[in-house]
């Protein structure tokens, strides 16, 4: 053989390149954190009752979110050994914590109550973070929009701070406009 075959050769061995990484290798990975954080978020959005208007990328980063918290929270107190008991702890901490964000999501984002009937029915306003990355849900249409203000216009009568004559008077503009 000759030299240059031989030199070719031992730098084909000595390029650089870190063990076990490669581009299919990295994007694997990120396909992996992709498909568990939506197994994780979906997890979580079924345990806590209620709906939750997400999107799938408000969902993939409700778990991507939880696994960290939970998965490191459950890993320093259980061990990141590899055992099936140190997996299923991670795993249902991840859990969790995803289920604990949503409900701070409900609470502080959406201002919806935890638990009771109120729950149960759907958030009333689009949430401006789910927006961002493309919550689904709809916007108010015209008609809900006036049930909604016929509903506090009669309390606000019933409570007596509208007389008869303005209670008709504006339920009458208010279905003139819808």
């Amino acid at each position: 053989m000759s030299a240059i075959v031989v030199m070719c050769r031992r730098l084909r061995k000595w390029r650089f390149r870190p063990a076990g990484h490669s581009l299919s290798g990295m994007l694997g990975a990120i396909i992996q954190v992709l498909i568990s954080g939506f197994i994780i978020g979906a997890l979580a959005r079924w345990a806590v009752p209620g709906p939750d208007p997400m999107s799938v990328p408000m969902t993939i980063l409700l778990g991507v979110f939880g696994s960290f918290l939970g998965g490191g929270i459950a890993a320093a107190i259980f061990g990141a050994e590899q055992d099936s008991g140190s997996v299923f702890a991670i795993l249902i901490g991840s859990i969790v914590a995803s289920m604990l964000l949503l409900i701070g999501y409900r609470r502080f984002v959406q201002k919806r109550p935890i638990t009771g009937p109120e729950a149960h029915r759907p958030p009333t306003d689009r949430a401006r973070f789910a927006t961002l990355l493309g919550g689904p849900g709809r916007a108010s249409s015209r008609g809900d929009d006036v049930d909604d203000q016929l509903r506090k216009l009669s309390e606000l009568h019933r409570d007596g701070v509208l007389t008869d004559e303005e209670f008709e008077a504006k339920k009458a503009e208010l279905l003139a406009r819808s």
